[in-house]
């Protein structure tokens, strides 16, 4: 296994970890005299830059496998659900904004297999770009604002706002293209298949 796939799959044990840090009631709240928060956000952090050199690596290294490709995305999505699914445990976020936000994940994921399975490829947009974006920003802001540092709170409730609306808006864009390819639209005739225009007899 090559470093970029080694990477994604250290992304993935680091979920459990993660998940457990930020929801066991630890005495003080605190794990070796830090706070839980702290190294809950420090093990996202490290996460989500695995999520990026990986990925790095890969192109730069000439090292992009099937596997890879398959691993990377599933890594990805596995943490930021369930880091939104204990924010919500940890009343950090609402549940029915996580639910689109995973809801959309699952939907986008089965379009892009079955556009796959039909010979078709459904590259990200820039708009799920952003999201992954604020999804970190959102997740880190609210894991560090609880009870404590309001300003990251606040941060972190504004990029989750952001996070459900590129969530929504390129949901619609991916079932636009894949409506595209099942029904495409008709090819335009050829100037030489046009008929004539008829002549006006004066």
């Amino acid at each position: 296994m090559n470093l970029p796939n080694s990477l994604s799959v250290t992304r993935i044990f680091l979920v459990p970890l993660l998940v457990v840090v930020l929801l066991t009631k630890f005495e003080g709240r605190m794990i070796l005299g830090v706070r839980k928060e702290l190294v809950g956000a420090a093990i996202f952090g490290l996460a989500s830059f695995t999520d990026w050199i990986d990925g790095y690596l890969a192109r730069r290294r000439h090292q992009v496998t099937p596997i890879g490709q398959f691993i990377d995305p599933f890594a990805a999505k596995l943490l930021t659900i369930s880091a939104f699914i204990s924010l919500v445990q940890m009343d950090l976020a609402p549940a029915w904004m996580v639910a689109i936000i995973i809801g959309r994940e699952f939907a986008v994921t089965v379009l892009r297999s079955l556009a796959h399975a039909r010979g078709a490829t459904m590259p990200a947009s820039s708009l799920g770009k952003i999201k992954m974006i604020a999804q970190i920003v959102a997740i880190l802001a609210l894991i560090l604002g609880k009870d404590h540092l309001q300003g990251f709170f606040v941060i972190g409730q504004v990029a989750l706002w952001v996070v459900v609306a590129t969530a929504l808006i390129s949901a619609i864009d991916y079932f636009r293209r894949f409506g595209s390819f099942l029904y495409p639209k008709a090819a335009e005739p050829t100037a030489a298949e046009r008929p004539l225009p008829k002549r006006k007899v004066s």
